[in-house]
C-alpha cells in the first residue's frame, strides 16, 4: 500500500509550542524588522554577527549557560559557556589587532571541529575581519586556490594540518602574512615562520570593544564548487545575522531550552550559518562531535546528550537507513522533538523512514550558499508533503519563472502563476543574508538577477497549496524524446526499491532521442549486484515512472561521488561516464 501523501500535524504533538503556527499571518508580518528588534545592535546602529552571537548573552542571564559542548572518543567533553566564549573570542580579536589585522581583511580557518576554530571565527567577526572556514579534508591545491582568490592575510590551522597540507604550498600564497598554529601534537609548535596559538592567546587581554561594523560590511566569504574552472566566492555581510536569527526561529524552531546538534562541517555554509551562528543567536547549547560519521555513535549521542533539535544531511540519513532499523531500535531519545535536513532534496521515503524509525518525520528545507540562510522549509507546526521542500518562510517571496527570449543584458523573466508548471525557482531580492557578490566576478553576479528577482538555477514547481517541489538543477535536467526529466524524481523512485541505498541519475547522449536516462545505484548492506537485481530495479522503475522516464541503463557503484556537504555530484558521474573533464572536485569526499 502506498504511503499517504501528507503527514498531518497537530498542535498537541508540539513540545514546546512552535514559534510559528499561523502561516498566513506570519507570512505577511515584517519578519526582518521583528528579527532585527530581537537583536541588541551596536551603538550608533551598527550590527556585528560575533557580538550578537556571543556578547549579547554573555552580558546577561545566560553568561554561565553552556554554548558549545565538544565531544570526542576517548576524551572528556569540553564545555564552553557564553561567558567563556566571550572572553576567548575577545582574546583572539586582540591577537588580530596586535598583528595589525583589521576591518575588511581576510582570515581563513583550516581545522577540524576544535574549540579554536569557533573562537577564531567569532573573534575575527568581532574584529571586523572577513572569515572563510575551509574543509579540513581539503588537499593542498584547493587550500592554496581559495586563499589566493580571497587574498587571505591570516590562516589559523593546526600544526598537523600545516605540516601535511600547507607548508609545501605556502609560497603559492603571497598575501598570507601570518599563519597561526593550534597544537594537536604537544603543547606548542616550533614550525619556522609561524605563530603559536597558545602563546598568542595567553598574551592577549580579555577586554575588547567590538568594531563598529555596519549591516553592509563584509563578514563571511563562502566558496562554492564550480562546474568548471575555479570555485566561486560568495560574499556575505554582517546584516545576514537578521536572517540567521529569523530562520533559527521559524525554520528550526529553536528555544533556549534546546540542546541542538548540527552535523554539518564548519567548512560548509550550513556548518557556519546553522552549526555556529544561528544556535548561538538563540542562546541554546550546541553539541559538536569531533568524530566522523558512525551510525552507532550518532544514535548514542542523540540519546546520551539529550538532543532536542537535530539538523543533518540527506546523505547521513540514507546511511542511517542503510544501517537498518534494528540499530536505531536499540536506542531511545525522548528529548528529540524536531529533525531537519539540508544539502540536497530529501527523498520521500527518507521522510517516512524518520516517522517510522525515529518517531519523527524529517523536515526538508531549501537554500543555497548564495542565499546565506534557509528560504523555503517544512516547519514543525505545519503539514509535510514528503518530497516537497516546503513553503517560503516569513519575509521570503518565492516564484516559479520562465525566461523570455531577449538578446544581451539584462535578462527578462515571466512569473508563472499556474500551479504545477515547471520553471526556475526565483526569490524577490533584498533579504538580509542575500550574497552581495561573487569575489572578483561582477558579471557572473549580475547574471543571477532579473526583474528584481534572484534566479537560483534550480528548477522547481509550486503546487496549489503553495508547497515547492525540486526538479533539478537547470543543467542536470534530462531531455529525452521531447520529455524534460528531473533526476530527483527518478532517484526517489529507485530508492523505493528495497535493495537500493542511494541513486544518482544523469542524461547520456543518444543519437535517436537526444538523451537517455542512466542511473548509478549503491546497494544496502547485505545486497549483492547481479544482472537479476539490475533487471528487477529497472522493472520497478518502469512500473512507477513509465517507459519514457525510467532509466534505460543501471550501473552499480560501491558508493556515489558526493561532496562533504552531502550532495551527489551528478556532473561528476556524467563526466566520468562520457570521459569529460571533471571540473572542480575540491569538495569531493575522499575516496569517492
Amino acid at each position: 500500500m502506498d504511503a499517504p501523501s501528507v503527514i498531518r500535524k497537530t498542535s498537541s504533538a508540539l513540545r514546546p509550542p512552535a514559534h510559528w503556527t499561523d502561516y498566513e499571518r506570519s507570512r505577511h508580518e515584517d519578519a526582518w524588522g521583528l528579527a532585527r528588534s530581537a537583536l541588541q545592535g551596536l551603538p550608533g546602529g551598527g550590527l556585528n554577527i560575533g557580538f550578537e552571537a556571543v556578547d549579547r548573552h554573555a552580558g546577561g542571564a545566560r553568561r554561565d549557560h553552556c554554548a558549545l559542548r565538544f565531544v570526542a572518543r576517548n576524551a572528556p567533553a569540553i564545555d564552553l559557556s557564553y561567558g567563556d566564549l566571550a572572553r576567548l573570542s575577545n582574546r583572539f580579536a586582540n591577537v588580530l589587532r596586535s598583528l595589525g589585522v583589521g576591518r575588511g581583511e581576510h582570515l581563513f580557518v583550516l581545522a577540524g571541529r576544535l574549540p579554536a576554530l569557533y573562537v577564531a571565527l567569532l573573534g575575527a567577526l568581532k574584529n571586523g575581519t572577513v572569515v572563510t572556514p575551509l574543509f579540513s579534508a581539503f588537499g593542498p591545491e584547493p587550500i592554496a586556490t581559495r586563499i589566493q582568490l580571497g587574498a587571505g592575510q591570516v590562516l589559523v590551522t593546526t600544526d598537523a594540518l600545516y605540516r601535511r597540507k600547507v607548508r609545501q604550498i605556502r609560497h603559492q600564497m603571497p598575501t598570507l602574512r601570518h599563519v597561526i598554529l593550534v597544537p594537536e601534537e604537544g603543547d606548542s609548535t616550533n614550525e619556522p615562520d609561524t605563530l603559536d596559538w597558545g602563546r598568542l592567546m595567553a598574551a592577549a587581554t580579555d577586554d575588547f570593544s567590538t568594531v563598529e561594523t555596519t549591516p553592509d560590511d563584509p563578514a563571511l566569504l563562502h566558496f562554492t564548487s564550480g562546474t568548471t574552472g575555479t570555485p566561486k566566492g560568495a560574499l556575505h555581510v554582517h546584516g545576514a545575522v537578521v536572517t540567521h536569527f529569523a530562520t533559527g526561529l521559524y525554520a528550526l524552531d529553536l528555544h533556549q531550552t534546546d540542546r541542538y546538534w548540527c552535523t554539518a562541517d564548519p567548512g560548509w555554509v550550513t556548518g557556519t550559518s546553522y552549526g555556529i551562528i544561528a544556535p548561538l543567536l538563540h542562546g541554546v547549547t550546541s553539541l559538536i562531535d569531533r568524530e566522523e560519521f558512525d551510525p552507532e555513535r550518532w544514535y548514542s549521542l542523540l540519546e546520551q546528550e539529550h538532543v532536542s533539535v537535530w539538523y543533518t544531511a540527506p546523505t547521513a540519513i540514507r546511511m542511517l537507513m542503510k544501517a537498518g532499523p534494528e540499530l536505531a531500535r536499540r536506542h531511545c531519545w525522548p528529548d528529540l522533538r524536531f529533525v531537519a535536513s539540508v544539502g540536497e532534496p530529501l527523498n520521500p521515503q527518507a521522510v517516512w523512514w524518520g516517522q517510522q524509525v525515529l518517531g519523527l518525520p524529517i523536515h526538508d528545507n531549501w537554500w543555497q550558499t548564495e542565499t546565506g540562510g534557509i528560504m523555503i522549509a517544512n516547519t514543525p507546526a505545519f503539514d509535510i508533503k514528503p518530497g516537497s521542500m516546503g513553503r517560503p518562510l516569513p519575509g521570503i517571496d518565492a516564484f516559479i519563472v520562465e525566461h523570455l527570449e531577449a538578446e544581451g543584458e539584462p535578462a527578462r523573466v515571466r512569473i508563472i502563476e499556474t500551479p504545477d508548471v515547471e520553471g526556475e525557482l526565483a526569490l524577490k531580492s533584498g533579504w538580509p543574508s542575500m550574497f552581495r557578490g561573487y569575489l572578483n566576478n561582477e558579471a557572473r553576479y549580475r547574471k543571477c538577477f532579473a526583474d528584481g528577482l534572484y534566479l537560483s538555477g534550480d528548477l522547481a514547481r509550486r503546487d496549489a497549496d503553495g508547497y515547492y517541489w525540486f526538479i533539478g538543477r537547470a543543467d542536470d535536467v534530462i531531455k529525452s524524446a521531447g520529455h524534460l526529466i528531473g533526476p530527483f524524481e527518478v532517484e526517489s523512485v529507485l530508492m523505493e526499491h528495497p535493495a537500493v541505498a542511494e541513486a544518482g541519475v544523469i542524461g547520456k547522449p543518444d543519437p535517436l532521442v537526444g538523451e537517455v536516462v542512466k542511473a548509478f545505484v549503491s546497494l544496502k548492506d547485505g545486497q549483492s549486484a547481479s544482472e537479476t537485481l539490475r533487471l528487477d530495479i529497472m522493472a520497478h522503475a518502469r512500473k512507477r515512472l513509465g517507459a519514457a522516464v525510467a532509466p534505460k541503463e543501471i550501473a552499480f557503484l560501491p558508493t556515489l561521488p558526493r561532496t562533504r556537504s552531502g550532495k551527489i555530484m551528478r556532473r561528476l558521474l556524467k563526466a566520468r561516464e562520457l570521459g569529460l573533464p571533471e571540473g572542480d572536485t575540491s569538495t569531493l569526499e575522499s575516496g569517492a
